[in-house]
């Protein structure tokens, strides 16, 4: 084989460059380009890709599992659940029957040696948690009107199997129009998830939890995939990707309410966590009800968050993407947002009304489509020469949360559309990518380095200018004191781009006063003390930022840097560090009086900048001022405690830091 090489270093060499395809070779070693081993690229521009599950006409799939040895010869295109007419127009579509598409013909198998365990395998691989009961007699009768086709095997699962190609086949045959005589084609009938039943079914208890959930996905871009989380003592930590299997994670799969799982992926492929590392070798068999019932080592010494393992899950089809679509774009990733309506009884193609439009609605349209996470969010579109026939506004006054599936699940104005700027030009629009920075701020580094300090006024001008102190400052003499609540900041890049400021370098500041450097950001983070009761009593008024990498991960290199007009922004690894002696790192509290209050920091506050979370934005820190000091304690990042817990316990169950 060309790329055989027996020599261990070969595994760093670019072997092809310059491919050029036509789509109709058998091998991507018969297209053409340079030769092998002839290229001047580097490992930064290395390709790779991402293949549809369905498979071609005539394909052949021969699973080589260790369950499946003695049927090598078997071979399954597809598998599928055909509904009865009358249930066609249900979705997802939970219950018919199953059929195998062998030689490029759907045939059905016979239920004589079906099992239970084979349903559950079926249901898991369309994306439900379990199976559930039907109604024989009405199926029979359908039956025995229908012509019949069936496959020659019969299937034996045992239940924790990923996909029906990887239980084993027995060699029955009967073929074509064997009668089957005992039996009739094997129905089934799955239980949706809660995300996906219309309602609370029988089903529901079977396939969820009534408690409060101790497994979730964070950082997916798309439905049913993410970096696994597991709760224990109130703290949401990572799990370690030592002998992480498909058995395992299918049974996150199922108890989040998917189907099995498609991957079971390593090495922080879908973005590191934070916090404890709660289980490592994660041993399953299959039929748990939850991650936290396998066996596993409660000691993960040698695991760090880049071995945080993640999932990809079967989900059921929702047909989500038959009525949305991007035009216009250069790539499938971008384009005007147009969607399909029903107008005067015909269904229609039309924009999105752009006022309001952002990052947030992005998300939606971006996952949706199956294309990941929004990198941009446009308001006007005019670059984009979409459909003209689509041109005229179908939905106005979107607003998402973010966790919908689909953009009609979003809040608009249904018929009553209101769009001043009308559509065209000034349609909403996206564009979309695989992956997507993910902020998160030390909250140990804010409550070791928060204090008070006393400054005066006379060296507090060039702050005052940049409006970095509370109103009351305008009326104070120059020989006073104001009171700042002194803190350091530590942001973490744990995603999966590099995060990079929204303005270009032509709409970076200048700030004559401190005459440092460009700042490309005028509202990077929020610094706020609250009330119990959540009302501001104080805010940071830092001007802007500046963004670059203090520090990084081991092995990787610093890209951004804020001197000499250099390029800004945060590297997936590193970290920008805004230290508290640093002018404008403060929250001016001269004016707040003793008690207790909750110090808050906001990163990407504006949602400017796409990030894969955003519920790990947002640092609280409890406080305690006594007119003269200022106790910080129990600080922690969104999402990283139980909902059921309360976050802000009391002062007396807490160890309280000193400065």
């Amino acid at each position: 084989a060309p790329f055989s090489d027996p020599d261990p270093a070969s595994v760093w060499h670019i072997w092809l460059d310059n491919v050029h395809c036509t789509g109709r070779e058998a091998s991507l070693a018969d297209c053409l380009s340079n030769g092998f081993g002839v290229s001047d690229c580097r490992h930064t521009e290395d390709v790779g890709v991402v293949c549809t599950q369905k498979r071609i006409p005539g394909f052949h799939f021969i699973s080589t599992s260790s369950n499946d040895v003695e049927t090598l010869d078997v071979r399954v295109e597809d598998v599928r659940i055909r509904a009865t007419f009358s249930q066609r127009k249900r979705i997802p579509i939970t219950e018919g029957f199953v059929e195998v598409k062998d030689a490029g013909k759907w045939r059905q198998i016979c239920d004589e040696w079906w099992s239970p365990m084979n349903s559950r395998i079926v249901c898991g691989m369309h994306g439900f948690p379990g199976e559930k009961g039907f109604n024989t007699r009405s199926y029979r009768l359908l039956s025995a009107r229908r012509k019949k086709n069936y496959w020659g095997f019969s299937v034996n699962c045992t239940g924790n199997e990923a996909h029906l190609s990887t239980c084993r086949m027995g060699k029955h045959r009967l073929m074509g129009n064997s009668t089957c005589a005992r039996g009739m084609p094997v129905v089934v009938s799955c239980v949706p998830g809660r995300l996906f039943a219309p309602s609370q079914s029988l089903g529901f208890r079977k396939a969820y939890r009534p408690e409060q959930p101790l497994v979730r996905l964070r950082g997916g871009g798309n439905l049913g995939e993410g970096r696994v989380e597991v709760l224990k003592g109130g703290v949401w930590g990572t799990v370690c990707d030592d002998n992480w299997d498909l058995r395992a994670a299918t049974v996150v799969c199922r108890e989040l309410g998917f189907g099995t799982a498609k991957e079971a992926l390593t090495g922080a492929r879908l973005g590191q966590g934070m916090g404890p590392v709660h289980m490592n070798e994660v041993e399953c068999s299959g039929f748990e009800k939850s991650l936290t019932e396998c066996y596993f080592n409660r000691d993960a010494l040698g695991c760090s968050h880049e071995e945080d393992a993640a999932v990809r899950c079967n989900v059921p089809a929702m047909s989500l993407r038959s009525r949305l679509r991007l035009s216009g774009g250069r790539n499938p990733y971008e384009g005007r947002v147009e969607v399909l309506v029903e107008r005067n009884g015909s269904m229609v193609w039309g924009t999105v009304c752009s006022e309001n439009w952002g990052m947030i609605e992005a998300m939606v349209v971006c996952r949706q489509l199956g294309l990941g996470f929004a990198s941009h969010a446009f308001q006007e579109t005019w670059y984009w020469p979409g459909d003209v026939s689509a041109d005229s506004v179908v939905m106005s006054g979107v607003r998402c949360s973010g966790t919908e599936m689909s953009l009609a699940q979003c809040l608009h104005h249904g018929k009553h559309l209101s769009c001043p700027k009308g559509g065209g030009r000034f349609a909403a629009g996206v564009s979309c990518s695989d992956g997507a920075p993910d902020l998160v701020l030390n909250a140990e580094l804010v409550e070791h380095t928060t204090y008070l300090e006393d400054r005066p006024m006379y060296m507090l001008q060039c702050a005052h200018e940049e409006n970095c102190l509370a109103s009351s400052a305008a009326m104070a003499d120059t020989s006073s004191y104001r009171r700042l609540l002194r803190f350091s900041s530590q942001i973490h890049n744990n995603g999966r781009a590099d995060f990079r400021p929204k303005a270009g370098q032509h709409a970076w500041i200048w700030h004559e006063c401190h005459r440092r450097h460009y700042h490309s950001m005028e509202v990077f983070t929020h610094y706020d003390l609250l009330s119990l009761n959540g009302t501001r009593v104080a805010e940071g008024h830092k001007a802007s930022f500046c963004l670059e990498d203090t520090e990084c991960d081991e092995g990787i290199p610093k890209r951004y840097a804020c001197a000499n007009f250099g390029q800004q922004g945060i590297t997936v690894g590193c970290w920008d560090t805004y230290r508290h002696d640093i002018d404008c790192q403060w929250i001016d509290v001269t004016d707040v009086k003793p008690g207790d209050y909750i110090f808050q920091v906001v990163i990407n506050p504006n949602y400017e900048v796409a990030e894969s979370d955003y519920t790990n934005n947002i640092m609280r820190c409890q406080c305690r001022y006594d007119g003269y000091r200022i106790w910080t304690y129990n600080c922690h990042t969104g999402g990283s405690r139980s909902s059921d817990v309360n976050e802000f316990p009391g002062i007396m169950t807490n160890q309280l830091q000193r400065r």
